[in-house]
């Protein structure tokens, strides 16, 4: 973080100081809200959660080394106070963006799915000394938190943007204004919250509105409620996808039993071979916005192949392929699940397996905010995995790994459901042989993750 003083950061933030013994102590860490991962110079947020008070911690992430706590009440150790910890810290991501990193161009994404990949590709692709979102740290905390690992050396900041609410992106592009906009997809995610694909496109193409005529929204042209978000900004537009019209584009696409998609960069420049390290042919619409920001930032196809190629998954729990002593493979992608990412999954699957020694079995469970959709997502997920054919499917948990299993059943497949990991991973310890490919996914609070990890 570009160092600001205690003094500094409350009269930016519009707080007050307590507690403070020398108010030109500086800040010169990134944020962080876990007490735990406090040190010299950091700034403990103390959040107020489901069931825990960041305040309680102020006084362990101080003694730590944090330089102050960004609290709503004195605590008893060097603060900041302030009426709302949230909008404060926004305020500071703000001013940090545009005062401490002012050169900095932010480049952000958005969509239903495969936007943290995307902004994987993205951080990895770019030249020179680039900040991007941890993870998928994308709402308002996580936001200026990334912000607050940049400094005055840093070329970009490239930030993930999540929505659950129309207006939730707006408020993110008030704090960092983006100069690059790139939109994945409008699928299924958080149905139940917004109410159908139109109202999640209306949500995410806020990500384009705040461009000024000089910035670039880069746009799926294989979506079309996101390419007609063209309307809807004042900067210039690229497309990328596999369609012909699109301006960055896919030909001659090929996967390896890896799951590790290659194909031919077609840029109105020039062309070139890629060759990919992510697994699943989903990964080639994420490297192709990629390469449309590579385009913009300067590099050549050339360049802008080889640093796909040298793209490596950043982010846990999303697609993690990792093989055993015994040749079995887990794919652990339990971060997150909607019925677009199960299917990409199952594809993915799917292309990693066949013959004899080399079976594919999809462990899968409940995804969440599907709203009145949900027990129909769930039996179309159990129809598209049978009708891959897939060797083995384990479906865990209540009434929606029942909807998945009434899905498979009723077009003639086969699926086991178990009521918990458990029985999951008892049954997987009984079936699997060397040479098999598992994949587990399921939304986040099922905790797959934790059945992937016995498993290995």
């Amino acid at each position: 973080m570009q160092p600001m003083s205690l003094t500094m950061i409350a009269s930016t933030v519009g707080g007050r100081l307590a507690d403070v013994l020398d108010p030109t102590a500086q800040v010169t860490e990134p944020a962080v809200f876990d007490s735990r991962e406090a040190s010299p110079g950091t700034l403990f947020l103390a959040l107020r959660g489901e069931h825990t008070d960041g305040h309680a911690f102020a006084e362990a992430a101080v003694n730590k080394g944090a330089a102050a706590a960004l609290v709503t009440r004195p605590v008893g150790v060097p603060a900041i106070v302030v009426d709302d910890v949230l909008e404060a810290f926004g305020r500071l991501g703000q001013h940090l963006l545009r005062r401490a990193v002012g050169r900095a161009k932010v480049v952000a994404v958005t969509g239903s799915a495969g936007k943290t990949s995307t902004k994987d590709f993205i951080a990895q692709v770019l030249p020179g000394s680039v900040v991007s979102t941890p993870q998928s740290f994308n709402n308002e905390i996580g936001l200026p938190l990334t912000i607050t690992l940049a400094d005055a050396d840093t070329d970009y900041v490239v930030l993930e943007m999540g929505a659950r609410h129309i207006g939730d992106i707006q408020e993110l592009t008030k704090i960092a204004p983006p100069d690059i906009s790139v939109v994945t997809n409008v699928g299924t995610a958080h149905m139940g919250e917004f109410g159908g694909r139109e109202n999640i496109a209306k949500a995410k193409g806020e990500i384009v509105e705040t461009l000024h005529r000089d910035g670039l929204a880069v746009l799926n042209a294989d979506d079309d409620l996101v390419r007609a978000m063209d309307r809807r900004t004042l900067g210039r537009v690229i497309t990328y996808g596999l369609a012909e019209h699109a301006d960055v584009r896919a030909v001659d696409i090929e996967t390896d039993r890896q799951g590790r998609a290659s194909y031919t960069l077609v840029t109105p420049e020039g062309r070139a071979r890629v060759r990919l390290q992510f697994l699943g042919d989903v990964q080639i619409p994420n490297s192709l916005a990629a390469a449309a920001v590579a385009r913009e930032a300067g590099l050549d196809v050339d360049q802008t192949a080889a640093r796909l190629f040298e793209a490596l998954p950043r982010s846990r729990w999303r697609m993690e392929a990792t093989t055993r002593a015994d040749g079995i493979t887990i794919l652990n992608d339990a971060y997150n699940a909607n019925p677009d990412s199960m299917r990409y999954a199952l594809n993915a699957l799917a292309s990693m397996t066949g013959g004899k020694d080399q079976r594919s079995v999809a462990v899968l469970g409940r995804m969440n905010e599907l709203g009145d959709d949900a027990r129909t997502a769930h039996e179309e997920v159990g129809r598209y995995a049978a009708g891959l054919s897939l060797d083995e499917i384990i479906l865990v948990g209540g009434d929606e790994a029942g909807w998945m299993q009434d899905g498979v059943i009723g077009v003639g497949g086969e699926a086991v459901h178990l009521s918990d990991q458990e029985s999951a991973l008892q049954l997987l310890r009984k079936v699997l042989r060397p040479g098999d490919v598992v994949l587990v996914k399921a939304s986040r609070d099922v905790e797959l993750q934790q059945l992937a990890a016995a498993l290995l």
